[in-house]
């Protein structure tokens, strides 16, 4: 199966607001026909938290721009641009803006794909 190259200008894209922050997906099935994908931006502000919550499905938190803390397993961890963490089903991690600082974040979500 061949598919077209599809450009999707992110900063065109309206972003929510949330408790932890806002955000905008970038890669879904709307945008781009992805079925077991979804790819979003998120924007930090001091103090502001996201949590990763465990699911069923893997996840990829990636710091494209800023500084902050990741919580893994009760642990902190500083972190700046370019650093990232993969999580498993099942397991959770919640990122925080630095003191001071922003964090941009981009996370993939995807579902587990049954063996067959």
């Amino acid at each position: 199966m061949t598919t077209a190259t599809q450009f999707i200008d992110t900063k065109s894209l309206p972003r929510e607001m949330s408790g932890a922050g806002e955000f905008t997906e970038i890669l879904n099935e709307k945008l781009a026909g992805a079925k077991n994908v979804v790819g979003t931006l998120r924007w930090l502000k001091n103090g502001e938290k996201f949590e990763a919550a465990a699911s069923e499905k893997h996840q990829l938190i990636y710091l494209m721009e800023g500084s902050g803390r990741i919580n893994l397993d009760n642990k902190d961890y500083d972190v700046s641009r370019g650093a990232g963490v993969y999580l498993g089903p099942s397991e959770a991690a919640t990122i925080q803006a630095g003191e001071g600082a922003t964090l941009k974040l981009f996370h993939l979500v995807v579902a587990q794909i049954p063996r067959t």
